[in-house]
């Protein structure tokens, strides 16, 4: 009989659990019916055996899973204080076999528990996994990282980033390395610009908390985006294990720094105003519950970077992410470099030698060309292709349990990557924090500042 995995959220009483782990665990459940879980919570709520239990049932239900909350080994929720030894080792004493603890906690809880965990003694083959942002700077990812290594190997430490969700990952190494087409022009040789663009049509959605600390930047760019550009910017891996693939994300990372070493030319920050996404009415981002002016904080960032290796050097690598715009635009797009010469004949003169278009979500591929024909023969005009592509159909968190309840760390994010992700945009933060580089505004429901016009692709 297979072995089960006890799955441990720390957490378990809170918003993170009930709208994103649990339905993708029950679902989970359901796509692989040989698998054996067995579900622990704990949380520093009240909660009655019978109140966890219901909520784990309508968790479920929302992914229509609830015919699954039967294949549970078991169940329970323990009122606990994480931080203390004590109550850990409470909570472990009855687990036996593999074990995966999730930390659906602040960060500072989290750092918190792990340095209680150093008091504990963990069962063999302990997953931990961890949610963003891992530390707050380079300094605090690296302290991090050294209290994490004291407990379990790197191999055996997944810090959750759902943008590399399975499906989306392998969607851009498709593109890149499985393309006769593509994959020979993936270079400074070709290429003449990247944008990497993540704008929500979301605004706050009561997440001051937690946002108004963190804002566009440290939310989006230092994590998603910076690993998304390091699946583009790499170097083909052998393999796509744990090490090969994360030895290449990590070189590119490394490698990384903003275009020309200058933050204050090379980065850009804006918040919302009060207006209109449909048919709803948004206040000014400083007007929402729990946020504080004073902060500045963005909910628009932007920042371009350069990869320092003979295969991007000169390459822009733009990143940009916002809350609260007129539509939902999530998507990579690759710009080439003008053709050498045209010949004499063909009328207009394409700005670009064509652009490739990968769609984050929904998940397309659309790759526009300079073609000619019509009524004028040989006048030059654009031209797109497009299709969908490998859209999964599961959650985001489902394809991070399934790796996670695997002990695959593959496609999570390793201590050094998260060090380099810091490191990256310190300069920016820095700049932002002595005021050099101004807070613009943007209405909700707009594309941006009318200026930032020139840089939507």
């Amino acid at each position: 009989m297979p072995k089960t995995t006890t799955f441990l959220i720390f957490g378990a009483s809170g918003d993170l659990t009930s709208r994103l782990l649990l339905p993708a665990l029950g679902q989970l459940l359901k796509r692989e019916p040989d698998r054996h879980v067995a579900l622990y919570g704990a949380g520093s709520d009240d909660w009655s055996a019978a109140r966890w239990k219901k909520a784990v049932h309508e968790a479920f239900a929302s992914s229509d899973a609830a015919d699954q909350v039967s294949r549970l080994g078991t169940t329970t929720y323990t009122q606990a204080d994480i931080t203390k030894a004590a109550d850990l080792q409470k909570l472990l004493a009855e687990i036996d076999g593999p074990l995966v603890m999730y930390f659906a906690v602040p960060p500072a809880v989290t750092v918190a528990a792990c340095e209680a965990l150093a008091q504990v003694t963990l069962p063999d083959d302990t997953v931990l996994a961890l949610e963003k942002p891992f530390g707050g700077d380079e300094a605090g990812a690296r302290e991090l990282n050294a209290t994490l290594a004291a407990l379990v190997p790197e191999n055996r430490i997944f810090r959750v980033d759902h943008f590399l969700g399975r499906s989306t990952l392998l969607n851009i190494l498709g593109v890149r390395f499985a393309n006769r087409l593509i994959e020979p022009v993936w270079s400074a040789d070709h290429v003449e610009s990247v944008l990497v663009r993540y704008d929500e049509s979301l605004a706050l959605e009561g997440r001051a908390r937690y946002y108004d600390k963190a804002g566009a930047m440290i939310d989006m760019l230092q994590s998603h985006l910076l690993q998304v550009l390091a699946v583009l910017a790499m170097e083909e891996p052998v393999d796509l294990d744990e090490v090969d693939l994360r030895d290449a994300k990590s070189a590119a990372l490394r490698a990384t720094h903003i275009w020309h070493d200058n933050p204050v030319k090379n980065s850009r920050r804006a918040r919302y105003t009060a207006g209109t996404i449909g048919d709803r009415t948004l206040p000014s981002y400083v007007d929402e519950d729990g946020v504080d002016p004073s902060r500045e904080t963005e909910t628009l960032a932007e920042i371009v970077c350069e990869v320092r290796t003979s295969r991007w050097a000169g390459v822009p690598f733009t990143l940009r992410s916002g809350k609260a715009m007129g539509e939902k635009t999530a998507e990579i797009v690759v710009t080439f470099k003008p053709v050498r010469h045209i010949p004499d004949g063909l009328t207009g003169q394409p700005a670009d030698g064509g652009v490739l278009r990968i769609g984050l979500s929904p998940d397309r591929i659309e790759l526009v060309l300079n073609v000619n024909g019509g009524d004028d023969p040989f006048a030059l005009r654009r031209e797109s292709l497009s299709t969908k592509i490998g859209k999964s159909t599961l959650l985001a968190y489902t394809e991070v349990l399934s790796q996670l309840l695997d002990g695959d760390v593959a496609l999570s994010v390793r201590g050094d990557a998260a060090e380099e992700c810091w490191r990256i945009i310190q300069p920016v933060r820095d700049a932002w924090a002595r005021g050099e580089v101004p807070l613009e505004n943007y209405p909700a429901g707009s594309t941006g500042p009318a200026e930032w016009a020139s840089s939507q692709v």
